[in-house]
């Protein structure tokens, strides 16, 4: 098999099935080889010989009742395996459909039916694990998982505690033996790629971390798996006080978000501020601001939400007049300019030595918003290779995580909307969607008796959270 490995790997270099450069992977982490095997639905004889040799490394094929294909790119290598060995062809997909059947997984089956996955590349084993809990969900009897490449981070490792075997073709070491053999890379971009694989594993999941309704979990013993000291701060403090109420403090004058701030301090988790609109801004308004911080036990957001490149956002968390990283706890940004932007973030902390958290905005309450489909599971495998990030700013329970913390805007005690596209929900509707922290802002900022209104919602966010963990 070795000879015929040489061979396809060569062949896969040849079609660009294997890249060098600047990549970021599914789970958001940068590598500087990136293997696309979609290419090689271009080439029949190829597509052929990769996947009957896929099949060899499966266990008694004859016992084998299902194969199922992770999409999308190992759809059309399952179905070659599929026809060739007539085996029966399973599709989970990304999303149950909306309508008719609304059925996770496709094709005829029946519980107990031992089914085995195939993948082209595995990285953390993430989309594997995934696959294995909706085909476990209905019943089907998964093993183990059949890969054309392992890229040695962390993956195997993750898959295979949770009770699943994964055998592949390629490991990424290997693969780069062959290609230098073959005098396709230089010995250099060998080396290059080996440092990587050294340094860089992907985050760890497993079937049981998965499957673990962190919505069932009470915040303190969620504190004690967070990696991010201030989300487990954040989850800590909720706890202690008894409240998860986060109050968006939306206003121009320093004086009125001071007076709020000690007004609904000993009520709230985190004062959430947009200090770009507060006309008369000074040096002493950040120092009395982080003394009734301290005074009142909460923590302060500035809903900044970065949103450019890595260089300017480094420069504007840390820089300017408002030298943002001094002095706020956690900061919001948005994921749309890619990995890069943490790695920003993380540059202007270098000099920091307090705790700091970000809130990656992966969903927002906005009337036709464009976070939606694939934009969301990307900021999602960025959370999770990034532990500057605390939590994700969403509107439903879109991840399992119980280190991280959703915090979820637009609540109010009425379901309403206002003239310019911003959507509320009701406290107990947004801790039953996911919220862990809920934002409130014109409920209370506008509110006649706003010492009431904090008093009222921080009541019913709690009372909502103790249902939800109890039932």
């Amino acid at each position: 098999m070795e000879k015929e490995l040489k061979e396809l790997a060569v062949l896969l270099f040849d079609v660009d099935a294997v890249k060098f450069g600047d990549f970021v992977t599914k789970v958001g982490l940068r590598t500087p080889v990136y293997i696309d095997l979609r290419v090689i639905i271009s080439y029949p004889k190829l597509l052929n010989r990769i996947s009957s040799i896929l099949w060899k490394l499966a266990d008694d094929a004859e016992k084998i009742d299902q194969v199922c294909g992770v999409p999308y790119t190992a759809l059309p290598i399952a179905s070659l395996i599929s026809v060739v060995s007539n085996i029966p062809m399973l599709i989970r997909r990304k999303e149950a459909k909306a309508y008719g059947t609304k059925k996770l997984i496709e094709g005829k089956f029946k519980a107990g039916d031992k089914c085995v996955i195939i993948e082209d590349v595995v990285t953390s084993g993430s989309s594997i694990l995934e696959t294995v809990k909706d085909l476990k969900q209905e019943g089907l009897d998964v093993t183990e998982a059949l890969v054309i490449m392992d890229r040695e981070q962390g993956g195997k490792k993750n898959i295979e505690k949770s009770g699943i075997k994964m055998k592949s073709l390629y490991t990424m070491t290997k693969l780069m033996e062959y290609l230098r053999e073959a005098d396709k890379v230089s010995q250099e971009t060998v080396d290059g790629v080996l440092e990587y694989l050294g340094k860089c594993l992907a985050p760890v999941k497993t079937l049981d971390k998965d499957s673990n309704d962190r919505l069932k979990m009470d915040f303190l013993s969620r504190s004690k798996l967070a990696k991010n000291k201030m989300a487990a701060k954040l989850l800590q403090l909720m706890d202690m006080k008894e409240t998860t109420l986060c109050l968006a403090a939306d206003l121009t004058k320093a004086d009125d978000i001071l007076e709020l701030a000690d007004l609904a301090g000993p009520h709230i988790a985190v004062l959430k501020i947009h200090v770009d609109i507060i006309e008369d801004f000074s040096k002493d308004f950040i120092k009395n601001l982080k003394n009734l911080s301290e005074k009142h036990k909460f923590l302060i957001m500035e809903d900044r939400k970065f949103g450019d490149i890595g260089n300017t956002v480094s420069s504007q968390y840390s820089k300017g007049i408002y030298r943002i990283s001094e002095w706020a706890d956690l900061v919001t940004a948005h994921p749309v300019a890619g990995p890069g932007i943490l790695d920003g973030l993380k540059e202007a902390l270098k000099n920091i030595s307090d705790d700091r958290g970000v809130f990656l905005i992966t969903e927002m309450s906005s009337k036709g918003t464009l976070t939606t489909g694939n934009y969301v599971q990307q900021s999602l495998a960025m959370a999770e290779s990034c532990e500057l990030v605390v939590g994700h700013v969403c509107q439903s329970k879109i991840f399992s995580n119980p280190e991280l913390i959703q915090l979820t805007p637009g609540v109010k005690l009425a379901k309403a909307s206002d003239d310019l596209g911003q959507q509320y929900n009701t406290p107990e509707a947004v801790v039953n969607s996911g919220a862990d922290l809920a934002v409130v802002g014109r409920g209370i900022t506008e509110a006649g008796d706003k010492l009431r209104q904090v008093i009222n919602y921080k009541n019913q966010l709690w009372s909502a959270y103790k249902n939800r963990i109890a039932q």
